[in-house]
């Protein structure tokens, strides 16, 4: 496998196309009161938006970027980007951070330093954080079939090419899918499963009766998700392509399609900059422009659907299992239903935090992944 070194550095002529579009963007009407009933909020849009043209510096993020080791390979015919960041010491454990959607590699980046560069009593880690393909600097897709379990294979073989024998793996959103299906895949090789997020298939109805009632509740909630959170869903797993040509188009639509989920899954009680600042919101957002990912990313729905379960875990995963149940996560589970398909030897309900821990709540993102991983050493 040839690993090459990587830097970010975005053309000037592209970030000045991009300030122009923002600047000149032609918006909506909205309903007066509306707030964010209908998606997102015209008044914080507009906000968002000179935040993006007037201060807003990219060059800040991609320097910060530049201050990590970056490097790409090639896997399968796709490109991988990838963080790996060494600790220097000696017994530090191989981890493997992944990420989801409409998130990045950036949800990662206050966690890198803590992880790296812990107190001398406590377990350090290398890290290898990749972008998933069709994401950020991996680039967009140019073939089908990049579903959640040939992403895991694809990055099985990337844990091999960097000489990792055993290593950890942590994900949320399509990271956990991805990490799972990397457990189920090479239990002989991942050490530890470490989950903030659990997605499959829902218990069948006997099975949902016999629960407690705290985990009725618990999937109750997931089904109401379901019900009023998921549009993006049916549009970008059946026709991603449609929906790209006006994310790809409108940096202002790219933003809109994002911040909203940022608020709607994370743990601000309907105000997005309790839980991440604008710059942290534009970074990531930025990112998905400048890589023009925002129609492969969302392709991964439609991987998804075609390949249904094939896509997941084939098997109950035997590896050790952590699940961190944060509040505002969008589709809470139960214990109970977790246990029938991992093997749960932590699980912890978090006093805060959402969707995008590690980005929104990172010490307790790290501090909990590092309690886990510490035990299954």
């Amino acid at each position: 496998m040839r690993i090459e070194p990587f830097e970010v550095a975005i053309p000037d002529d592209v970030l000045a196309d991009l300030g122009a579009r923002v600047s000149n963007a032609r918006l909506p009407n909205a309903i007066a009161g509306a707030g964010w009933e209908q998606g997102t909020d015209l008044e914080y849009l507009e906000e968002l938006s000179a935040y993006w043209s007037e201060r807003f510096d990219w060059r800040e993020h991609e320097a910060r970027l530049n201050a990590l080791d970056q490097w790409t390979t090639e896997i399968d015919g796709q490109r991988i980007y990838f963080i790996h960041q060494r600790s220097g010491r000696s017994e530090a454990m191989p981890l493997l951070l992944a990420h989801g959607w409409p998130g990045s590699v950036l949800e990662f980046i206050d966690t890198i330093d803590p992880f790296v560069n812990p107190s001398a009593d406590q377990l350090a880690f290398d890290l290898v954080v990749p972008a998933l393909p069709g994401y950020g600097f991996s680039g967009p897709t140019s073939q089908a079939g990049w579903h959640p379990r040939r992403i895991a294979e694809a990055f099985i073989e990337l844990m091999a090419g960097l000489g990792y024998e055993r290593f950890g793996v942590q994900g949320g959103d399509w990271g956990s899918v991805v990490a799972a299906n990397m457990a189920d895949l090479a239990p002989e090789h991942v050490a530890g499963l470490h989950l903030n997020f659990l997605a499959g298939p829902r218990p069948d109805p006997d099975e949902v009766a016999a629960l407690a009632p705290a985990h009725q509740a618990a999937l109750a909630t997931r089904e109401h998700w379901q019900e009023r959170e998921t549009g993006y869903q049916a549009i970008q797993g059946t026709k991603p392509q449609t929906v790209g040509y006006a994310l790809e188009d409108s940096p202002v639509g790219l933003a809109a399609w994002i911040v909203e989920k940022f608020r709607a899954w994370s743990d601000c009680d309907g105000d997005v900059e309790r839980s991440f600042s604008k710059d942290q919101l534009l970074a990531n957002i930025t990112l998905y422009w400048v890589t023009k990912t925002a129609t492969s990313s969302a392709r991964l729905y439609h991987e998804m659907r075609r390949a249904g379960v094939g896509a997941l875990p084939q098997a109950p995963v035997v590896v050790p299992t952590a699940v961190a149940h944060y509040p505002a996560e969008i589709a809470r589970a139960s214990r109970a239903w977790a246990e029938h398909r991992y093997h749960v030897t932590h699980w912890v309900d978090m006093p805060r935090g959402g969707h995008f821990a590690a980005m929104e709540v990172p010490d307790l993102f790290v501090s909990d992944v590092r309690e886990f991983f510490t035990s299954t050493r």
